[in-house]
């Protein structure tokens, strides 16, 4: 992977970045995607942050080399404090990290999102996280996005100021509410290899001695397994 040939999984995050946008690239690693962005005409400008030093110094190798100190700004901080109002950033971008995490970067850096028109999220893994910090901080998910790439299963959020109220139903927050009207074979491989690690884990605690923590994990536990195994039934209502 390069600033010219993306993995797949960072192709699609780049694809629901909107044309002529000034983007922030959250935990930009090499700083492929702003480069990329920027290479291509997607972006006009961008500004890749990274915390920790490798990286940070990794993305101004690439930004030097690709020859775009002009318009990509790389800086050392955590979160969006990497964010200046000067830059006028029209769309975020946070890819390959926990949702907690990404929700987190999102709580802390909140007054950062001013005149944010979009976020691309693609969390790892609990993209539940995601959404509940969505309806509890007026945004909308306009895009829903599932894809496999070398056998891992990745989710893309795509989430813009909510112009009213937004509040979604259990399986709507667990599975994605656009996910589950598409039902494509890799959202139904992904809540069924989920599915089946949650039933192990719940014979494993049937097999353990009984505390009021693992009894708390096996109520939770099977109301998720309940929860998604009537979307995969067909139980959409």
């Amino acid at each position: 992977m390069n600033a010219q040939q993306l993995s797949e999984r960072l192709m699609r995050v780049a694809a629901h970045v909107p044309a002529d946008s000034i983007v922030a690239d959250i935990g930009s690693d090499h700083a492929y995607l702003p480069c990329y962005l920027v290479l291509t005409g997607k972006a006009r400008r961008a500004v890749a942050g990274e915390v920790v030093k490798g990286p940070y110094e990794s993305a101004r190798k690439q930004v030097r080399q690709e020859q775009l100190e002009s318009q990509i700004k790389v800086r050392l901080a955590s979160g969006l404090d990497a964010v200046e109002q000067a830059d006028g950033i029209t769309a975020v971008t946070i890819a390959g990290m926990g949702g907690p995490l990404i929700r987190s970067i999102l709580d802390a850096g909140a007054e950062r999102l001013v005149g944010v028109e979009r976020l691309i999220l693609q969390p790892n893994v609990h993209a539940k996280a995601i959404r509940e910090w969505a309806q509890e901080n007026g945004w909308a998910i306009a895009e829903e996005e599932i894809l496999k790439e070398n056998d891992k299963i990745y989710e893309i959020l795509v989430l813009e100021p909510a112009t009213h109220p937004i509040s979604f139903s259990p399986r709507e927050l667990l599975m994605g509410p656009n996910l589950i009207e598409e039902f494509s074979s890799v959202f139904q491989e992904k809540w069924q290899r989920e599915c089946s690690q949650w039933k192990k884990i719940v014979e494993a605690i049937d097999n353990a001695a009984e505390t009021a923590e693992t009894t708390e994990k096996k109520k939770e536990l099977l109301e998720k397994i309940k929860l998604v195994e009537e979307v995969l039934q067909g139980e959409n209502t």
